[in-house]
């Protein structure tokens, strides 16, 4: 069996049951053992100019034939790229989840990671900001609670807040204090 064929088949089966799951570069490699990295390479390119996979971000691909709808690609995205470091969803995506910000920041995610600071652009789907932080989650345990939709910790306000402060981001016309102290 071809190699293309092989990872179609592959992809057919695991998604019998469920949409919308995404797999970075690397998962499929224990498939094509006997493949060079050129090869194997190749091999994803082809499926992704056949449209048996979507590129979401660098590295990070969804089988076309059963995307993902939940509107949660980027929080999914963020967590595979990151998988190796400490994240929590906070900043400006939270805070404006919470309705303590009047401009709603669309198709962009903001994670506080232990990874290096970047941008990462998904295309149709959005960006992902990942912003830098030396913290360790013990510092924080308390303020996080974890999202399992998201694969991903969430700051609440209160840690958004900070963090917004902390990290020196614009609040000028953008947040709007609660008026009963939630936060």
């Amino acid at each position: 069996m071809q190699p293309l064929q092989r990872l179609e088949q592959w992809l057919l089966s695991a998604h019998s049951s469920e949409a919308g799951r995404l797999y970075s570069a690397a998962a499929f490699r224990s498939l094509f053992p006997d493949l060079s990295q050129g090869a194997y390479r190749a091999l994803i390119h082809r499926a992704e100019k056949r449209g048996l996979l979507e590129r979401v971000c660098q590295g990070i691909y969804q089988y076309a034939g059963a995307p993902d709808n939940s509107g949660l690609i980027l929080f999914h995205a963020a967590a595979l790229l990151r998988a190796r470091h400490f994240n929590y969803i906070s900043l400006e995506t939270v805070v404006s989840e919470a309705g303590l910000i009047s401009q709603m920041p669309l198709a962009w995610v903001t994670v506080v990671s232990t990874g290096r600071s970047a941008e990462v652009s998904c295309g149709r789907f959005g960006t992902i900001e990942f912003v830098h932080t030396q913290r360790s989650m013990s510092s924080v345990v308390d303020e996080l609670t974890y999202d399992a939709d998201r694969h991903l910790f969430r700051a609440s306000p209160k840690l958004a807040l900070a963090d917004m402060r902390r990290f020196n981001r614009s609040t000028i016309d953008l947040v709007q204090e609660p008026e009963d102290g939630i936060v």
